[in-house]
């Protein structure tokens, strides 16, 4: 992540001035008997970003014998969690928002944001999540694990398909023509994703699935291309897997008619 967003970041962790102190350690802190017994991140789904502003919302539960106060969530990249060390951060843009579920329970919803301003194509990956409670009463009780579990930052990716000539007498050659983009974040345009497997589906008139019929690689703009003989009216799609970095997609199918 680029210096301005980590410097914005951090700088709003320490407005949480009860968890400021222990939060910038790198080891797990806790005082008292309060526990973190579930965090959720993005609805349990990967994180991906496009060419715009990605809201993330993190839940983070926990109990403790006097109810829950506070909560705070953050999510990093680095060696450790402790300045100098770190390589990214998106944290809070608001107060938690903690409600009670019973008399020691208490789940905190806490909202960051992802800009393609801020990140750099190479911050696409595991990302750690920092998460944190506040125990209700004048001990202050909390618990702030700095590497509670991980998630994916991902760059959000385009895939289309295009079948043709349509109609198309039987025996012909159909040309199967598509291209795989990504979101570059640092230009935060779509750009070719190259050299990456793409399977071609098709699924026959009447049918309910598709079925693959070979796989076809990006080129170095991420264009797509191949070739088969026409033989049925039926849609064809492309499908992409994924990687570590960017999802995966499915074009929209297009229909070949025949004759």
């Amino acid at each position: 992540m680029r210096t301005r967003a980590t410097v914005v970041a951090v700088s709003g962790a320490l407005a949480l001035s009860a968890l400021a102190v222990p939060a910038a350690q790198a080891a797990d802190t806790v005082q008292g008997d309060t526990k973190i017994t579930k965090v959720v991140v993005n609805g349990g789904k990967d994180i991906v970003v496009g060419t715009s502003t990605k809201k993330i919302t993190i839940t983070v539960t926990g109990t403790d014998p006097k109810g829950i106060k506070d909560g705070v969530a953050i999510l990093w990249r680095g060696e450790k969690f402790e300045p100098g060390l770190l390589k990214g951060v998106l944290a809070p843009v608001d107060d938690a928002k903690c409600t009670k579920v019973d008399a020691t329970t208490g789940t905190c919803k806490v909202s960051l944001e992802a800009s393609p301003r801020e990140l750099a194509n190479s911050n696409a990956g595991r990302w750690k999540v920092m998460a944190g409670l506040l125990a209700k009463g004048r001990a202050e009780d909390r618990v702030i694990k700095p590497s509670y579990k991980t998630v994916s930052v991902k760059r959000a990716a385009k895939l289309t398909v295009n079948a043709s000539p349509e109609p198309v007498r039987k025996g012909r050659t159909i040309t199967v023509s598509g291209a795989l983009t990504r979101a570059n974040w640092e230009t935060r345009k779509y750009a070719g994703y190259t050299q990456q497997p793409v399977r071609l589906q098709f699924k026959k008139k009447g049918a309910s699935a598709y079925t693959t019929v070979k796989t076809v690689k990006s080129d170095r703009k991420g264009n797509l291309r191949t070739t088969l003989k026409a033989s049925v009216d039926g849609t064809f799609r492309y499908v992409f897997a994924g990687t570590s970095t960017t999802p995966s997609v499915v074009s929209a199918g297009d229909a070949i008619d025949v004759r």
